[in-house]
């Protein structure tokens, strides 16, 4: 009998860790989510797909070499250190996108986008950062999730407001009173941006440039061959960015044009000391090189800003999309879930 009853207990051992096992890795995959893919925004004829690619290894170094602090008053304790995975548009926001969220939204609203005219499949360009802000708004209102950016005054190049504590305290995020915690899609931020272009998650290693190098790519007018990138050549210049999905080789992410093609916003104003987007006056960070600059432009020691209402012939940007899923702590569901099956192997033993 009791030889019975050990080898039941031995399979139970046996059911339980099996099960452990599996809780643990259930809650390792909710902790780092992967959330890479196609989205279709809009419908019908104005239906337009956005392709984006997963930014992992939450947690990773922040950037703290010399040349990395672009701008004075960063953290070089801080800077391109990212805590979550997060995805972000394999190709910049284009044209032919602006147009079809004018169709579906902007016309009529007093919402509507101005942009280059270079072609469908040109970045959007002579954008500004409210009107980017807009465009990312809409992506979340049409498939159901918060706004991330708060405009409360008609008009499409309007400034923003703070989220704030008392009467936002769903969207309200002490750390970036800009972007509210239940948003989705989102412009990227200093940090997001910057890890996204320059950090090689194959070695570990911050690099210069964002094909994962110390030596800049090589200077074309388009293509996607590896370590290439669409910035001014060597003698001569460039009149026009190349489609956002021709625009050079990828960077060690699968991203396209995180160096040269357009320069692009950030969500982050320009770094002042003790602050991060907590005042809207404050000019916007725009990062990379474009298709006229020269290499220089597409280190990881340039950036430059502009105001909230600004627009240029070379200014584009693209889009994050963040999990929407609301995972318990780790911690705590691998405490319930032990409990839970400490609480069963006792009872087994108890009837020994």
């Amino acid at each position: 009998m009791r030889r019975f009853q050990f080898t039941s207990w031995r399979s139970t051992r046996s059911r339980v860790l099996s099960v452990a096992a599996g809780a643990l890795a259930a809650v390792a995959s909710m902790a780092a989510p992967s959330f890479a893919g196609t989205v279709t925004f809009g419908s019908g004829a104005n239906a337009f797909n956005m392709e984006f690619v997963t930014v992992g290894n939450p947690g990773n170094a922040a950037d703290t070499r010399p040349q990395a602090q672009p701008q004075s008053g960063d953290n070089p304790e801080t800077l391109g250190s990212v805590g979550y995975t997060y995805d972000l548009g394999k190709f910049e926001v284009s044209e032919d996108m602006i147009a079809k969220y004018n169709a579906n939204f902007g016309t009529g609203n007093n919402l509507a986008i101005t942009t280059s005219s270079r072609g469908a499949n040109k970045p959007a360009t002579n954008v500004t950062w409210n009107e980017a802000a807009r465009f990312v708004n809409w992506l979340n209102a049409s498939t159901g999730y918060q706004e991330a950016y708060k405009f409360t005054t008609p008009g499409v190049n309007a400034d923003i407001e703070l989220w704030d504590a008392t009467n936002d305290p769903l969207d309200y995020d002490s750390a970036n009173q800009f972007r509210s915690k239940r948003a989705k899609y989102v412009l990227p931020s200093y940090h997001e941006w910057h890890k996204a272009a320059y950090y090689n998650p194959n070695d570990s290693t911050w690099y210069d440039y964002a094909n994962g190098k110390n030596t800049a790519p090589a200077s074309v007018a388009n293509g996607q061959l590896n370590d290439t990138a669409v910035y001014k050549p060597t003698s001569g210049s460039r009149t026009s960015p190349a489609d956002i999905t021709d625009a050079g080789g990828l960077s060690p992410y699968g991203l396209m044009a995180m160096n040269g093609n357009v320069s692009e916003w950030n969500e982050s104003t320009v770094p002042n000391i003790g602050d991060y987007n907590s005042d809207v006056s404050y000019s916007r960070i725009i990062r990379d090189g474009f298709f006229n600059s020269v290499a220089s432009f597409l280190k990881v020691s340039y950036s430059s800003g502009g105001a909230a209402s600004q627009e240029g012939n070379q200014v584009g940007f693209r889009v994050v999309s963040l999990s929407s899923e609301v995972v318990p702590e780790p911690s705590m569901m691998v405490i319930g879930t032990l409990f839970g099956l400490g609480g069963l192997v006792a009872k087994r033993r108890r009837k020994k």
